[in-house]
């Protein structure tokens, strides 16, 4: 959502993508006014938690981890006891369906068993705690099961009986096929470490089995309960409501009621992916790799556009969009839902509109940033001579020591086969990405870009160079050519502290020096580069960081 209105009209949508109904000569009934207050006022209490992102099923899953170590280090509860009892944490706000059916049983176990380490009838403190945030975490459950069914039913009075089928009605289901799939592998490997790890293996260690075990259910439902969903949505006729859309900054599409043409209160959001094959929508993939490019490559959220809803929206619900495509001349897009349907609560508005001020004054800061490189590039940093090379500094060394620092603590204090096994998968990780951090180098000559590699350097020309930019924290050079992977570092910024001292990121100076060679051919280098120069293959620094770390996994002082 944007924190500043638009002027400019929502992008129309034809006459014929929208269905016949009762609503007056624009077609079907448009979601406004006092209906769409009605729906809004079905929410659930505030204090009850209705995720709007994934970074509130993030939080919750890092707050399961949390409530299971805390029971089960001072607390000294069994991993199992510890793990179900957190992992209502996540299900109240991934999966609320569960959570009426097990927490009482889940209650039901901690009064009758008292899991603490010493035996049952032991830790009754923490059991009582326990019980009473299950209770907790049941009602605002079930507050939010009975909101979804208030909801449904003011989306279906705003629809007034007009219905239609899906346009995608005959297409493929691919909802929740990734979900299912994932769910199933977790829940295998969560089980399969469960029955395997010995009854004297470290208590941390069998709660994280119960826990991968547990995030693999959840996932699993979540999948199975998506498609039976989009399957349950195309069966029959949908009801249909007039709505506004906007793809928001996030990537999510933002739905608005249609008589908001400014774009200042969503009412929900859905992440959504194109559906073929329906209604006209189906592009050739170059047509679509480009529109998705310049999705990418936009700065902020898209522009409004009208749109046909085909469903009952309300928390977790399955929708289709017909909405008006954002290149003019381009025929309608049939969009459907890839997530749940996830509303917003004025304080969740709230939230997102300072954070969207907050990342406004940032791309602020760092564009000021951008013109102090371009600056002094103009006064002449960039001779046109010689060959030109900007290599990892003294900050990307720093980072990646501390990911060395903060990865070692987490291993150095198991024991046994998860010491082993889980630090082996570590080290092969960090053997790919430490020596691109340490050591990353690009090389400019006359023939254009070189990028060093753990195979050796890749070769870049100069006119099939699609982007330079230092976005945030991240540096970025992609190409024209779709066989080329963009190649990016990443480094911390303080925006404030670079206006503060006048300081020039090095990530944003590299960036406005290689636009400079790139935009004024001129300025280039005249010479080529030499083998050596053009950057060394990066596998021995990966292979003395994989021995050095494993020599410390074995060999532990």
């Amino acid at each position: 959502m944007s924190t500043t209105s638009r002027e400019q009209l929502p992008l129309p949508l034809p006459a014929s993508a929208v269905p016949a109904g009762p609503a007056g000569p624009d077609g079907g009934p448009a979601w406004s006014g006092e209906r769409a207050r009605r729906w809004l006022g079905a929410l659930p209490p505030r204090w009850v938690p209705l995720p709007s992102g994934n970074g509130h099923l993030l939080t919750a899953l890092c707050a399961t981890v949390a409530v299971t170590a805390l029971l089960v280090s001072p607390a000294g509860w069994q991993p199992w006891a510890a793990a179900l009892s957190a992992l209502h944490v996540l299900w109240l706000c991934a999966r609320p369906e569960i959570v009426p059916v097990s927490a009482p049983v889940a209650a039901v176990l901690l009064l009758a068993l008292r899991p603490g380490t010493s035996g049952p009838g032991t830790g009754g403190p923490a059991t009582a705690a326990a019980v009473a945030g299950l209770a907790l975490v049941w009602g605002a459950a079930v507050l939010r099961l009975v909101a979804r069914r208030r909801q449904r039913e003011r989306a279906r009075e705003a629809a007034g009986g007009t219905t239609a089928p899906l346009p995608d009605a005959e297409g493929p289901l691919p909802r929740g096929r990734f979900l299912t799939g994932s769910g199933t592998v977790l829940l295998a490997l969560g089980a399969g470490a469960v029955a395997l790890t010995p009854a004297g293996a470290p208590p941390a260690g069998r709660a994280l089995a119960w826990l991968v075990a547990g995030q693999g259910l959840t996932t699993l439902l979540s999948g199975l309960l998506g498609r039976r969903r989009a399957a349950a949505l195309r069966a029959a006729p949908a009801p249909v409501l007039r709505v506004l859309v906007r793809e928001g900054a996030d990537g999510d599409t933002e739905v608005f009621a249609a008589d908001d043409p400014a774009g200042l209160r969503p009412l929900f959001r859905v992440a959504v992916t194109e559906a073929r094959g329906g209604d006209g929508t189906a592009d050739d993939d170059g047509e679509e790799a480009q529109a998705l490019l310049a999705r990418i490559d936009r700065a902020g959220p898209g522009p409004l556009r009208e749109a046909v809803l085909h469903g009952a929206p309300c928390d977790g619900a399955e929708v289709l969009l017909v909405t008006a495509a954002e290149e003019a001349g381009r025929p309608p897009v049939c969009e459907r839902s890839s997530g749940p349907v996830r509303p917003l609560s004025d304080a969740s508005v709230r939230r997102t509109l300072a954070r969207e001020e907050r990342r406004t004054a940032r791309r602020t800061a760092y564009a000021e940033l951008r013109r102090s490189a371009g600056d002094a590039v103009a006064s002449g940093a960039v001779p046109a001579a010689g060959v030109r090379q900007w290599r990892a500094g003294l900050l990307d060394r720093l980072c990646a020591l501390l990911l060395v620092l903060w990865a070692g603590s987490l291993f150095w204090s198991e024991t046994g086969g998860w010491r082993y096994g889980l630090g082996a998968v570590a080290g092969f990780v960090g053997a790919l990405w430490l020596p691109h951090w340490l050591a990353w180098r690009i090389t400019a000559d006359r023939e254009g870009l070189w990028f060093n590699g753990l195979r050796g350097p890749r070769h870049l020309p100069w006119d099939e160079i699609r982007t330079v930019e230092c976005k945030g924290t991240e540096l970025t050079v992609d190409s024209r050519r779709a066989s080329f992977t963009a190649w990016s570092a990443y480094a911390p910024r303080w925006p404030r502290l670079e206006r503060r001292f006048r300081l020039v990121h090095p990530h944003e100076r590299a960036a406005g020096e290689i636009t400079a060679l790139w935009r004024t051919p001129a300025l280039r280098p005249s010479e080529s580069a030499g083998e050596g120069q053009r950057g060394r293959p990066l596998w021995p620094l990966a292979l003395v960081l994989e021995v050095a770390w494993a020599a410390a996994l074995v060999f532990p002082t």
